[in-house]
């Protein structure tokens, strides 16, 4: 390495690359059966043996790749690096396996998504479907694709007529306020999807499959790779009031969409309650 950052088109080659070893990994081991399944936050917050294997492959190949990188992942929080954006000023952002329940039951929409942030801005991410193969990829400024088309999200301006992902945390408490924020957002929309997966919500979003998308609760490994590929599709991603997105909210909508939305959210206290 002579120090010098690659171009953001250098670093997504690196995460295609290891998001889909990755997902393969992840796929193989769904086929051979689920196993060492415990709880994180909740008795509903899952973690399996893959997540954990998942994510010291993909860490394991980044730094062999780009050892002086620092990596965040979601099993295992900062792999040893210097300082948050290693040596390099390069960090990756892995989550391993995104929509777990999802792959416990065998449903298919799990995600590996990965990001590379160059001091403290995401400039390329990746998120990959591997229970189908179904790859988004962006890099910031020059757009987003699928299956080398490039995405412009939806194009309906009636937030009557749109149709909204969203997700629930773990926490009942937490689930019982989002319950009623959806309830009481509904009548608004033209209906709600939920899959489960906060990286592929944001993909879908970026696609115009679905119209919008929010949620309460995401960390940083949820919606990086998704957010630079729903931003470069034309959407806006932020949180309420101008806030970035974060914990406490993430929405991404078309323009047209994304004030209304916005608004109904913040009235219904969208990033309020536990």
């Amino acid at each position: 390495m002579d120090g010098t950052t690659p171009a953001p088109e250098e670093l997504l080659k690196i995460a295609v690359e290891v998001a889909r070893e990755a997902a393969e990994t992840a796929c193989r081991m769904r086929a051979d059966g689920v196993s060492g399944v415990a709880t994180k936050s909740t008795v509903t917050d899952v973690v399996t043996a893959a997540d954990r294997a998942v994510e010291r492959q993909a860490v394991a190949t980044l730094r062999a790749v780009r050892p002086g990188d620092a990596v965040l992942g979601e099993e295992y929080g900062d792999a040893e690096g210097a300082g948050p954006a290693g040596g390099s000023g390069v960090r990756w952002i892995l989550d391993p396996i995104d929509g777990t329940v999802n792959y416990l039951y065998g449903l298919p929409h799990y995600a590996v998504s990965l990001a590379a942030e160059v001091d403290g801005e995401v400039v390329a991410g990746v998120v990959r479907n591997a229970a189908t193969g179904d790859e988004w990829t962006a890099v910031r400024g020059r757009g987003a694709y699928r299956a080398g088309q490039r995405l412009h999200g939806s194009v309906e301006t009636d937030l009557g007529q749109a149709l909204v992902a969203t997700g629930f945390g773990y926490d009942p408490a937490r689930r019982a306020h989002q319950a009623g924020v959806l309830h009481r957002l509904i009548p608004y929309v033209r209906d709600i999807r939920r899959f489960g997966v906060a990286s592929i919500d944001l993909c879908l979003a970026a696609e115009g499959l679905v119209d919008g998308y929010y949620e309460k609760g995401l960390n940083l490994w949820d919606h990086a790779a998704g957010g630079l590929v729903a931003t470069e599709a034309g959407l806006r991603v932020d949180g309420l009031a101008g806030a970035a997105p974060g914990p406490d909210l993430v929405i991404a909508a078309p323009p047209a969409l994304f004030g209304p939305l916005h608004d109904h959210l913040a009235r219904l206290d969208a990033a309020g309650g536990p």
